[in-house]
């Protein structure tokens, strides 16, 4: 397959391509091939929608009897059992043993989509037009939820006002000694603040393309009270860092808050597919039927696929595996890579870890260096935050620890030659 068919036909708005230019044509588990021949470690996992690996063996198999029996492929949101068998094990496997009650909404089939639904649905509900985001925050780039998200860059591609959202600040950098908040209350309660009080507050728990910012566990129990005090919806968006990625099915959960709308896509579809959820509380599923909808809103084979993965956990001890990796990435950053450089800093938790290379000459161009050197090398990874200023690692979490380590080994490897 000539690479010149891209250049030739693809539009310019092609992305991902650029930094990682071979031409993949396999994968398996933690490992991508490409048609020069060579092989490379996924620090990536399709920007969080691969947290089971490439070519699942086990949710493969499941798919493959699903298409082979000729069962149903497409459906719109009609019953049918694919999606029960998901419901079911979804309510059993992650909500009831976490004490969460949620209605179920399947939306566009994208991490966007489910955030367009979310913020449609808290208007819809409390009545009131704005919503509060935060700075660093990504929630998609359809108009809705681009306004939530506070990248200029992304932000520009509109060629619109991007309205209906005040960002407040996160608890990160210069900002955590702030108290955030105590601020966001007093632009609630300050009759002179001219900002609407908002329908919703909605929130990454881990920050992804924001430069993998780490809510503290006090602060969320803090904004939840907040929101019960001044009647306004709790949003968490769980699309990247959700699904186990943190150690925890939800990267919330380690507050132990229970938000009124959830948004989940990426890793949900199981096997790469694209499957969004938007998880509602009952009393705020007021939606009338066809109000929000979409061709592909219910992806039978991704519910097979999603199904599958959630009998997989149980057969991997997902959690117990991620906070075992989790440490071995963090500890092996702290002892081999910061040492490099006394600017280098450690960002992130569970399989979503970094380093941040705030407070080096030129961040965004040696950033771009090391990822480039990385893949050279055999590695893949991208960057995120401010000026691109962290390296990030984001393997599936059925990475192999050699294989973890031996990543870990390239990239301390580029950061040295590029900072030499």
């Amino acid at each position: 397959m000539p690479s010149q068919i891209f250049e030739q036909r693809e539009s310019a708005v092609r992305s991902y391509c650029r930094n990682f230019t071979d031409v993949f044509t396999k994968g398996k588990n933690d490992l991508l091939y490409g048609e020069s021949g060579k092989e490379y470690i996924d620090f990536f996992a399709g920007a969080g929608a691969l947290n089971y690996g490439h070519s699942n063996p086990f949710i493969k198999q499941k798919v493959l009897d699903y298409i082979a029996g000729d069962n149903i492929s497409h459906a719109l949101d009609m019953h049918t059992a694919a999606k029960a068998e998901f419901l079911e094990k979804f309510q059993e496997k992650i909500l009831k043993p976490r004490n969460l009650d949620y209605k179920i909404m399947f939306p566009g089939p994208t991490g966007t989509n489910a955030n367009e639904a979310a913020f449609k649905l808290a208007r819809k509900v409390k009545k009131r037009a704005n919503i509060f985001a935060f700075m660093g925050a990504f929630h998609g780039q359809t108009l809705g939820s681009l306004a939530a998200t506070s990248d200029w860059t992304m932000r520009a591609g509109a060629n619109i006002s991007l309205g209906g959202v005040v960002f407040m600040p996160f608890p990160e950098g210069f900002m955590a000694t702030i108290d955030t908040i105590g601020y966001i209350e007093s632009v609630l309660t300050d009759d002179h603040s001219g900002i609407e009080k908002p329908a919703a507050i909605v929130l990454e728990a881990v920050q992804g393309e924001g430069g993998l910012n780490v809510a503290p566990i006090e602060w969320l129990q803090k904004l939840e009270k907040l929101c019960r005090k001044h009647d306004i919806m709790l949003i968490l968006d769980e699309v990247q860092v959700g699904c186990g990625r943190t150690g925890t099915f939800f990267a919330f959960e380690r507050a132990k808050i229970s938000p009124d709308i959830v948004t989940l896509s990426k890793s949900i579809g199981g096997y790469g597919f694209p499957m969004a959820l938007t998880l509602i509380k009952p009393e705020y599923d007021i939606f009338k039927p066809g109000e929000h909808n979409g061709t592909f809103r219910g992806n039978q084979v991704a519910f097979v696929a999603a199904a599958a993965a959630l009998d997989f956990r149980e057969t991997y001890d997902f959690d117990g595996e991620t906070n075992k990796k989790a440490k071995i990435l963090k500890e092996y950053i702290e002892a081999n890579i910061l040492s490099i450089n006394k600017n280098l800093k450690h960002k992130g938790i569970g399989l979503i870890q970094g380093v941040d290379f705030t407070g080096i000459a030129d961040v965004n161009q040696t950033t771009s260096k090391v990822v480039k050197e990385c893949f050279a090398n055999g590695l893949i990874l991208e960057r995120a935050g401010r000026e691109d200023c962290v390296v990030k690692c984001m393997p599936p979490l059925t990475i192999e620890e050699k294989t973890l380590l031996k990543g870990l080994e390239i990239l301390k490897n580029a950061i040295k030659k590029v900072l030499a």
